[in-house]
């Protein structure tokens, strides 16, 4: 008799089961040639359908701007796109800058720019081109030309501290020694100038007052000698030039190491002033007849201490 069993095509119970153990702990079976070559069509068709549906990105066209690299002209951040530049040589405490600037700015965004390269404030600065370059003109207005040299005069706050602090303490101890002493106007060397009187051409005094440097030489002034003599400021070279007859001395203000003055008595409109070009007093530089209303403006000029426009 037959065994009894499941029916024809009917599977017993724990059939899978064991036929999945047996799968599971049976050595891996290495593939014939055409299974292998089965599988590997497989997979390059599967790469090929996953390379199908990457979309390659549109080429920029030609001078689109957003395929173009952005590049730095020189020019200020955020301005001069578009704009007409000019090639300057900005000259600042005997160092020079080449500068590109938009030739349409104004004298009052050069400042700025001047500011950004040297730390001068604008307050500051004497900017010189042709004469001082007006705030509210442009470049264009006042005719720069695409390599013009632009004077720059003026302290930085750090250097009127440094610099200008032990001068302001010499001048104090300068003035303290000349109270003990005879008033200058009454000292021998000076009285034989003094005595010749006022020049007829001297420049007119204003008692009282205090003025800015004129835009022309003072004049009509007498040296120690007794000579004719001018001042003349060159602010734009930071320059003082004493002229003469004879000559014309140019001295840096830097030079310059005091300035000395006193009101001559009985003209006390008119100062007698000296400019001390070495370590002693022998090396006064002494002029006469200086109006009043010029006697600080020309120290703070020499000194350093800027006068503001």
């Amino acid at each position: 008799m037959a065994a009894a069993g499941a029916p024809d095509g009917m599977e017993e119970p724990g059939m899978d089961t064991e036929a999945e153990t047996v799968a599971t702990e049976a050595p891996a079976r290495p593939l014939n040639c055409v299974e292998a070559e089965t599988a590997a069509g497989a997979a390059a068709e599967d790469s090929c359908a996953a390379r199908g549906s990457l979309q390659p990105a549109p080429a920029q066209p030609p001078g689109d701007p957003a395929a173009q690299a952005s590049v730095s002209n020189g020019e200020d951040a955020g301005g001069g796109a578009g704009r007409e530049l000019v090639d300057l040589k900005i000259i600042w405490n005997k160092t020079k800058h080449d500068v590109k600037f938009p030739l349409d700015s104004t004298g009052s965004e050069l400042k700025q720019k001047i500011h950004s390269i040297t730390g001068l404030p604008p307050a500051m600065q004497k900017v010189m081109y042709k004469g001082l370059v007006p705030e509210d003109k442009t470049l264009r207005e006042i005719k720069v030309a695409s390599g013009a040299k632009i004077m720059v005069v003026g302290s930085t706050i750090n250097d009127v501290l440094a610099v200008n602090t032990p001068k302001d303490a010499a001048q104090q101890d300068a003035k303290a020694e000349e109270n003990k002493k005879e008033p200058l106007c009454r000292q021998k060397q000076h009285r034989k100038v003094l005595d010749k009187g006022k020049p007829e051409d001297v420049m007119p005094s204003v008692k009282g007052a205090q003025e800015r440097l004129p835009t022309v030489p003072l004049s009509g002034m007498y040296n120690k000698s007794g000579g004719k003599v001018r001042l003349t400021f060159k602010l734009e070279q930071d320059q003082l030039w004493i002229g003469t007859k004879e000559r014309t001395e140019k001295l840096p203000m830097g030079s310059i190491k005091n300035v000395v003055s006193e009101p001559i008595e009985g003209h006390e409109d008119y100062h007698m002033m000296a400019f001390q070009l070495g370590p002693t007093e022998a090396s006064y530089y002494w002029v006469y007849w200086v109006p009043t209303q010029y006697v600080d403006a020309i120290k703070d000029t020499v000194l350093g201490k800027w006068q503001y426009f």
